[in-house]
This record gives structure tokens, sequence and C-alpha cells, in this order.
């Protein structure tokens, strides 16, 4: 049979990134190109210990649940931990989801109709670039700096596009690191309240900082936290524990307006009608009634992972780097590169396959293709000798590219 698939299924097949993904998976090849967490430092024993404490205690933690998710997390949620961020969730405010990934696909289903005008970072994470296209949304790209978007710019773009939505990450941009600072928070959130356009602001890396102080949130509050809104809020805030417990656990989470989670919902229950119950059961176990100490085990990752980041900044001193620049992230899981002139991110990378090592080229985080000398880089994953020996191989890929250019 010949398959007549909708027109924008191709822009999923044919993405440079389902071919990166297939080729780290087959375990020959050193991925820096991925968003994923360091597996040795996953709290194993207790998570064995809750899984088995949860399946033995109530056969109901097999059966179907609420799409809305488990009821004694999403409290724990709301009451403890996004309350500690100065997050105040109304009632029926929160959506367990998926992963963070189906909280914005989630929003896109119900939100964004093909043709509307969304508004993105410059560059941006390639998961919401994915989500936005396969809904024919018309995505702008926005500029900003170290601080964050340029309300300046953003003003004209709104004026202009009078867009429906904007997708931002404030704490720690996917791809570049960027903190965006407390007066560029304020400012884009009056631009958007002026203007009604719905901020969709991803948190799935705000816990993972470098900075000395521990409650990062008093002095970068979200987005949401600012407007403090509730049921009229223009915010919808998602988040994951993905990053910093488990991500085959697949649980992350949406918080915003009653009215506006209760249409996810809606539309979660045609999906796949709710995460899995077993999963929300066992990380509530977890984080409510074991040993587990969810701040503890967050610095310790942040101990580790600018350990890893310091390491791979040094690598980057050695002469295949050469001209090659970067501003040092404060926190998050990537390192943002610049290559000198002459190298394209697209082309270099399959000389980076060829020697057995992957990146994630620049364009793949930009909507409108550019980026072409940007790399990603990350550094949370690998161990330290890995960490090592991909640099190592990275630095040979552009010595030999450089050479035959």
């Amino acid at each position: 049979m010949k398959y007549d698939f909708s027109a924008r299924t191709h822009t999923l097949m044919t993405s440079p990134l389902l071919s990166i993904r297939t080729q780290t998976r087959r375990g020959s090849i050193i991925s820096l190109a991925e968003e994923l967490p360091a597996e040795e430092l996953f709290p194993l024993s207790l998570l064995a210990e809750a899984a088995s404490t949860v399946i033995s205690a109530d056969a109901q933690a097999l059966q179907y649940g609420d799409p809305e998710g488990y009821g004694p997390l999403r409290e724990w949620l709301e009451d403890d931990w996004l309350r500690g961020k100065g997050v105040h969730i109304p009632p029926g405010g929160v959506l367990l989801t998926t992963g963070s990934q189906q909280a914005v696909d989630l929003l896109s289903r119900v939100y964004i109709d093909p043709g509307d005008r969304v508004l993105v970072e410059n560059p941006t994470s390639p998961g919401f670039l994915q989500v936005l296209r396969m809904q024919g949304a018309v995505i702008i790209p926005a500029p900003g700096d170290h601080d964050g978007l340029l309300p300046e710019h953003l003003r004209e773009l709104i004026v202009a596009h009078r867009p429906k939505a904007l997708f931002a990450a404030p704490s720690f941009t996917n791809p570049s690191g960027i903190l965006w600072s407390l007066e560029r928070r304020r400012e884009v959130l009056e631009l958007c309240i002026s203007h009604n356009v719905l901020i969709v602001e991803d948190d799935s890396y705000g816990d993972l900082h470098f900075q000395r102080q521990n409650r990062i949130a008093s002095k970068y509050p979200s987005l949401y936290a600012l407007e403090n809104a509730g049921e009229e809020g223009h915010v919808l805030y998602i988040g994951s524990f993905s990053k910093t417990v488990a991500p085959a656990l697949r649980t992350g989470w949406a918080a915003g307006s009653r009215e506006l989670i209760s249409v996810m919902a809606a539309a979660k229950g045609m999906a796949d009608w709710q995460s899995s119950s077993l999963n929300q059961r066992l990380l509530y176990h977890l984080l409510h009634v074991s040993a587990f100490d969810l701040r503890e085990h967050i610095a310790l990752l942040n101990r580790e992972y600018d350990t890893r980041l310091k390491l791979m900044v040094e690598l980057l001193k050695r002469p295949a780097w050469k001209d090659c620049t970067y501003n040092l992230p404060s926190g998050g899981m990537f390192l943002w590169v610049s290559l000198p002139d002459g190298l394209d991110a697209l082309v270099l990378l399959k000389n980076a396959l060829r020697k057995g090592v992957a990146y994630l080229p620049g364009p793949l985080c930009t909507a409108d293709g550019s980026g072409s000398r940007y790399i990603r880089l990350n550094f949370s994953h690998p161990g330290r000798d890995e960490l090592l020996l991909g640099m190592n191989l990275m630095s040979e890929a552009i010595s030999e590219f450089t050479a035959r250019s």
C-alpha cells in the first residue's frame, strides 16, 4: 500500500535530529548531542525499594487512573515543591504529563491553529520547534542577549505579528544556557500581559545551577510566580522530573489556570488517557515516603555537572578549538559554542560521526535554519572519561576538516 501521510509528517522524518538519535542509540557513538542526565547518579536502590513497596501494597497501582494524574503527587507538587519556588497554583491547576514535551504538545494542540503565529527564543529548544511545526504554526524567532529576550525587539514583533503565544525557558535556556535577569523577566511578562500573549514557560532546567545560593528561585523567580495571577494568568508553567530524578519515569507537569489545564486534560484523555499511574505512585513514594531528599540529590547533580562543565571548558582550550567562542553558562546541561569561520556545523557533524562522536548542530535550534556556525554540547550525560574521549574525537574531527578545507 502507498501511504498518504499528512504534509507535516515530512518535518518529522527528514529531521537530522532523528538521524542523530538513531545513530547514538546504537551504543558505538559518544553522544554530546542529547538532553540526558547522568544515569550513574540515578537513585537506583531507593527507586527499587519504592517500586517493590508500591506494587506489593496496592493492586490499584496497576489500574487506570485519572487523566490529571495521581492526586497525592499533584498535591505534593503544589504544596511542597512548587510552593517552595514561590509558585501558588489555583485549585485544579496542575496536570501531570508524560514529560515536559507532552505538556508542550498538548498546549499546542488545544491552543495553536495552523497558521497561528508564535514567538520563540532564538536559539530555542528543538522540542519546541518540532511540536510547533507539526501543528502548522508560523514560528517567529525573537532575538535576545545574555540577559534574555530584548524587550524592544519583542514589542516590535508582537505589534507586527500579533502572536498567540511565546515559548521560552528563562532559566538556562536550551541550548544557550542563558539565565534571564529579573528585569528582563518583568519586562517580557508585562509586554505579554498588555498584548494578551500566552507565555509557555519551560522550567525543566531551572534547578540545575552552579551558583552558590541554593534558592536560585528567590533571586530569579519564574514568570508564573512573578505574575501570580491564578485563574487569570498569562503563563503556563511546565517542568519535569526527567532531568532531576530519572527520565524513564516520564513524569512532567503543566501548571496554570483551571480553564487551560482542564482543556489540556481533555486532550490528554484523547491522546493516552493518562500518564503511567504506576510511575507516578512510585515517584510519590520516593519523594514523600522514602529517605530520598530531592533537594540534596539536586545539589549532588549540580556539583558533578559543574565539574563536568569545567572539564569541557578546559578541553576547549586545545589548539583544534582555536577561535571557537562561548559564554559560560551558570546552569543547565549545555554549552553553546560558536565555530570559527569556515566551519559549518552540519557538514562537520558527518566527520564527527565517522570519528564516533555526536553533537547537536545549531540549525536544529533555530526557527529559520540559521545557526550554521553553532553547536550544542551536552556535558551532563557523559562520564568524565567518556567526556574526555568525546572531546578528543571532536578535536580530531575539527582538525581534519580544517586541514581538508
